[in-house]
């Protein structure tokens, strides 16, 4: 896999990753609902600052870690994929739940820099995250990454990042758009929990592999 596929893939990841329902999702919904548009574009910019961080974690620590110690590079793509296989069977049973949101406004008078602190917190003290971005770009990217896709990846990172929980956000500060996603959840759920699924049996898979 040449390097602008490998990103162009982790790309992908990440952005299904980002669509399927967790806490950084409710609580872009959350404010969107509960305040104002603008306090859910903050908490979304938040997200893509926690996707920055977690992707140079990735790149400047972890993987340099997995790609001199091989057993614990293994370990870690075995792991990812069992973690990832358990997440995809979470959002597959809970796919019929309907979406619980809370629209009490009471501790949040709409102020845009705690929106956006509240969702940069939520981001980056979910250690599921790590585990996901770790596992990602250890299953997608070449062993020895040419040093152009170091400076490429966090900003496209925070694109993806960014702009898909702009879009909740946008989507969730209006009626209609709200009430067609919850008549979809069950089916978006599935769908996402597949793709879930995928990545974690090719982690298992191409556990063996010392490069991709």
């Amino acid at each position: 896999m040449s390097p602008s596929a490998a990103i162009a893939a982790i790309l992908a990841a990440l952005l299904i990753g980002a669509m399927s329902p967790g806490p950084s999702f409710v609580i872009v919904a959350r404010h969107s609902i509960g305040l104002s548009r603008r306090d859910g574009l903050a908490t979304a910019a938040a997200m893509g600052i926690g996707g920055v961080f977690f992707s140079g974690i990735a790149l400047v620590g972890l993987y340099t870690l997995l790609a001199t110690v091989g057993w614990l590079y293994m370990g870690l793509k075995i792991a990812g994929g069992l973690y990832l296989i358990y997440l995809a069977s979470k959002i597959w049973r809970g796919a019929a739940a309907p979406l619980a949101l809370d629209n009490n406004q009471a501790e949040n008078a709409g102020n845009v820099r705690k929106s956006f602190w509240v969702g940069l917190s939520t981001q980056l003290s979910n250690p599921k995250t790590a585990v996901a971005y770790g596992s990602i770009f250890a299953a997608l990217l070449p062993q020895h990454p040419p040093l152009w896709c170091y400076f490429a990846l966090p900003p496209l990172v925070f694109a993806v990042e960014a702009g898909w929980y702009a879009v909740v956000a946008l989507c969730f500060s209006s009626k209609r758009p709200r009430e067609l996603y919850l008549r979809a959840k069950t089916w978006i759920d599935r769908v996402a929990a597949s793709a879930i699924a995928a990545l974690g049996l090719r982690l298992i898979f191409t556990a063996h592999r010392t490069g991709i």
